[in-house]
């Protein structure tokens, strides 16, 4: 894993394995956000999977995916809200990364 901090709370980081879950519990995260699609490349691990270890690691995990070229406003405005009744660190992750900081961007654009 490469994980990126965006702000202290909040970093990104690429593909997550359902083996990494039990090391990102214990770097102190609180919750996990996938927003890779289901099915969106070669050997990625399903979300239910993702959530199975995610829950067994006893971290929150919650599935945003955001696919395509644009990224949705109404995204962002789950982002928020994930945001501000998350306690805690949270670990996003995508492909790259990419996708999880500019969604970030945009839900601290939106406010509310």
């Amino acid at each position: 894993m490469h994980i990126r901090p965006v702000t202290h709370n909040y970093h990104v980081t690429g593909q997550l394995k359902p083996t990494d879950l039990g090391q990102v519990a214990e770097a102190g995260y609180a919750a996990v956000i996938c927003m890779r699609p289901d099915g969106e490349g070669w050997g990625q691990p399903k979300f239910s999977a993702i959530e199975e270890a995610a829950k067994a690691a006893n971290l929150k995990a919650y599935y945003l995916p955001v696919g395509g070229s644009a990224v949705p406003m109404e995204q962002a405005r789950k982002l928020r809200g994930l945001l501000k009744e998350t306690e805690g660190p949270i670990l996003a992750f995508c492909a790259s990364g990419a996708r999880c900081a500019g969604l970030y961007q945009m839900a601290e654009q939106i406010g509310g």
